[in-house]
Parts: C-alpha cells; structure tokens; sequence
C-alpha cells in the first residue's frame, strides 16, 4: 500500500510540473498582460509599463519566466497580480467561497443521488423509476444559466412576495396532496388496493400538513415545538435502524429510542439555555458530545455486537441534535427576515453575505443559508441526474449478481441483502464519478458564480484569463490539479475497501 502511494505521489508530481510547465507557456502566449495599458491615454503611461513589466517579469521569456514562478511556488508564493495584489490572498477568499459552496452542494448531491437512485432501481420498471428517469434526463439536459436565472425569479423574487403574506391557496393545497399521493403510491407499490390506501393516506396527510401551516402562517415564524420534536425524533431513531440493522435489531432499537428520549428531555434546556451565546467551537463541541454520548449507549447496549449499535446510535444522535439546532436557527427566522438589511426579502439572489447585518451566531447561520440556498439548489439539480443514473445503474448490474442469488436464498432479508451485499459492490463506479466531480466542482462552479454573485476559483480564474494575468491563472491551475490527483488517488484506495478482491500494490 505505501509503494503504491509512493509512485502514484511520484508519478503525479512529474505530471504536474509537466502540465504546469505547458499552462504557463500557453497562459504568457495568449495575450499581452499591458494591453490595457497600451490603449490607456494616461500621462505616465510609460512608467506604468515599465513597472508592470518588471512586477511580472515580462522582460524575461515565457520559458524562463516559468521557473522564476516555479521558485515562488517552492517558497509557497503564488506571486503577484496585474493589479498588485497578492495571488495567496486571491486564493485564499476565492478558495473559502468555492468550499462553502461546493461542499454543500456536492455533500446533498450525492446524499440524495445515491439513495434515490437506489430506490429507483429497487422499484424497477415503476411510476417512481419512470419518474425519476424523466426527472433526471430533464436536469441533466437543462443549461445551467438558464436554471439559475429561473431559481432567481421564481425561487427568490417570487417567493419572496410570497413571503410577505405567507398563505398557501386552495388549488395549491390540492395539487401537493395529488402528488404526494403520487410519489407514495409508486414508490411502495404493491397491489390496487395497497396502493390506493396509500394514495388516500398521503394525500390527506399531505392537505391537513398544508392546510394548518397555512392558517398558523408558519412561514411567517416557522418552529417546530416540543411535540412535532418528540415525533420526529423517535421517527428518526426508527427509521436509521431500519437502514442500518434492521427493526429486528432490539438492542439498537433499544439504544437509539434512549438516545431520542435523551434528546427529548434536553429540548427546552437546550432552546433556552445551553444554546444561547452560541459560538462555531461551541457549536463543535456540542456535536461531538452528541456522538460521544451516543456511541457510549450503543457500546454499552450493543453487547455482542457493538459495532452496528454503535454506528446507529451516534447518526441517530447527530441527527437529532441536528434537529434541536434547526429549531433554534428556526426562532431567529422572522427577526432576520424583519432586520433592516433584508427588509422582508430573506431569500438573496447575489452574494456570499448581506452587507453590514451583524447579528449572533443564528442569524449568520440564517444568513449564510439564504445566501447559498439558490446556487446550491442550482448546482444539485445537474449533479443529482448523473448520480441517480449511475446509482440505479450500477446497483442493478450487482442485484443481477450470482452472489445476490445465493445471499438471498440463504434466507436472508431484502434490507441485509441489499445493504450489506449489493450496496457495497455498487459504490465503486459511483467513487470513480464522485472523485472526478469534486476535483471539478472545487474548481469553481463557474456559470453559478457568475449569475449568483459568488468570488470563486470559477471567477477568479475567468476574470484572469480575460486580463491575460498568469499568476492568478496558474495558482487555479496548482490547486485543481493538485485535487485531481488526489482524489483519484483516495478514490483508488477506496476500491481497496470496497472490494476486497482488488489489490492496491
């Protein structure tokens, strides 16, 4: 494993003083850095060529110049901008606002890609597949300008006038029953009439839910209180141990009903208390008490087997604290929105930020959230298509297995065969797709920072190929070629893990 790592380490560094080498030369040879200066009508135009030139070097050839740059590069210093600016600041701002971006994005993107993907191979040949085949064909076909222009009119400018007087319409309510009914009923199948129950359950469910959240005008001041809480979190501890050991698993159950309980009992000390003057380390440290402590009653419950129990209590425990911190982001909602920086608009259309709002730590969030809701929405919806196809592609080619047929005539359940056998196998051509998707996305989403506002690595590296500036250029280049490498480096490993049958060596 360490030779393996070691020459691909190797190999990868030849290639990137390789490809750096012929950037610089094609960046230098595509326009003039004094352009601008050439066709200025300035006094001291001569002068400020002259400077220029000699800040960037540009009296020494392209081929030479590369090393002077590559020597920076060795002392950890990308050099110097046409406008005098240093290129680690530039790339450092453009890197934290592509990462907040991105990962967010990508993190979602696969999340629901894969799990959609695989309900909709286990449901083959459905309403639900034939849905989300069509679904993700018409993302994958849409332009992303185009996407994003509409996210802005209807997701922002619109919604925002809807919430001002956040009431949902009759014809409205009618049309989200019928199509939760819809989703429902294709995707638990069954016969006529199991379906038709559900159909009815859902679309009724789904009517009253809108119906008491349009009278409450919960949009307005949204919150989730103690009892929508308490049922959510035992939900939550029933339905991660169903995925991840089974419902007849007693002693994860066990532990993560504790774990809910747990939870429940903290909720009114937590929103009145212990989450106030909240801070990012506190914020953490929370967090990482919540695993601990979970993963405490799944050790000591779990008895034999500790390590399922343990998994499960600890993503029942993340989540439910997760939920407590909605709710507190929640109670700051109409405070926010009611501020005189957003001014009853709370959902941004440019931006990382509102200018000068200030606030707590649950109003940065807030902020922070309506500020990346559209872009990231509009990144998803194209990478949600690719990960769905290749989900219910790939997990298809494995359930067809020899392996699955013997697995399930050993008697065992639909939910171990498909998680512990076929779900494992299906991952490796996901990883490789997954791999070269976020080296890419890390590069700047360049189209959405655009039309959002956003100062990225998309941005940075489009406004300095426009000014024919190579430092800025080549510093984009380092650190999404470095990235490539990388992950498709971990994605190699990962097949190791995936497969015991592959040998890393």
């Amino acid at each position: 494993m360490a030779s393996f790592i070691i020459r691909r380490l190797i190999a990868s560094i030849f290639v990137l003083f390789a490809a750096t080498f012929l950037m610089y030369l094609l960046v230098s040879y595509s326009g003039d850095p004094l352009e601008d200066l050439r066709q200025s009508n300035a006094p001291n135009k001569a002068e400020l060529m002259e400077a220029r030139s000699k800040l960037l070097n540009l009296d020494v050839a392209p081929p030479l110049r590369y090393f002077l740059w590559l020597g920076g590069l060795f002392r950890g210093d990308f050099g110097i901008s046409i406008q005098n600016q240093s290129v680690n600041a530039l790339l450092g701002n453009a890197i934290t606002s592509t990462l907040t971006l991105v990962t967010t994005a990508t993190v979602v993107a696969i999340v629901l890609g894969i799990t959609v993907g695989i309900v909709s191979a286990l449901r083959q040949y459905t309403g639900f597949d034939y849905g989300v085949t069509l679904m993700s064909f018409l993302f994958f076909s849409l332009p992303i300008f185009w996407v994003a222009v509409l996210l802005k009119q209807y997701g922002a400018i619109q919604m925002n006038n809807w919430l001002a007087n956040p009431v949902i319409s009759i014809p409205v309510i009618i049309g989200l029953s019928l199509l939760a009914g819809l989703i429902w009923m294709s995707l638990l199948g069954g016969h006529w009439r199991r379906r038709l129950i559900v159909f009815g359950t859902a679309a009724v469910a789904t009517g009253l839910v809108a119906t008491a959240l349009s009278v409450t005008r919960w949009f307005a001041d949204p919150t989730i209180g103690i009892v929508v809480f308490a049922f959510l979190a035992v939900g939550i501890a029933f339905g991660v141990t169903a995925i991840s050991v089974g419902l007849r698993n007693r002693k994860a159950l066990y532990a993560s009903l504790i774990v809910a309980a747990i939870g429940i009992a903290l909720y009114f000390p937590m929103m009145n208390f212990l989450l106030n003057g909240m801070t990012l380390p506190i914020f953490l440290l929370y967090a990482a008490i919540a695993l601990v402590v979970s993963g405490v009653i799944g050790w000591f419950l779990g008895k034999p087997d500790r390590g399922p129990v343990v998994r499960t209590t600890m993503i029942v425990g993340l989540l439910v604290g997760g939920l407590i911190a909605l709710d507190k982001y929640m109670s700051y909602w109409a405070a926010y929105s009611a501020s005189s920086r957003v001014r009853g608009r709370p959902i941004a259309t440019v931006g990382a930020s509102t200018p000068g709002l200030g606030g707590n730590f649950w109003v940065q969030g807030i902020d922070l959230f309506t500020h990346l809701l559209l872009p990231t929405i509009a990144i998803i919806l194209i990478s949600f298509a690719s990960y769905t196809r290749y989900s219910r592609a790939s997990l298809l080619e494995v359930m067809n297995q020899d392996y699955i047929r013997t697995a399930r005539a050993k008697g065992l359940t639909q939910r171990t065969v498909v998680v512990r056998h076929a779900f494992r196998n299906a991952l490796i051509p996901i990883t490789t797709i997954i791999a070269f998707d976020i080296g890419a996305l890390i590069g700047g989403a360049v189209i959405t920072e655009k039309v959002f506002g956003w100062t990225g690595m998309g941005s940075l590296f489009v406004n300095a190929l426009g000014a024919h500036d190579p430092n800025p250029v080549m510093a984009f280049f380092v650190v999404t070629g470095t990235l490539a490498v990388v992950f498709n480096l971990i994605a190699d490993l990962v097949y190791a893990a995936l497969d015991p049958r592959i040998k890393v060596g």
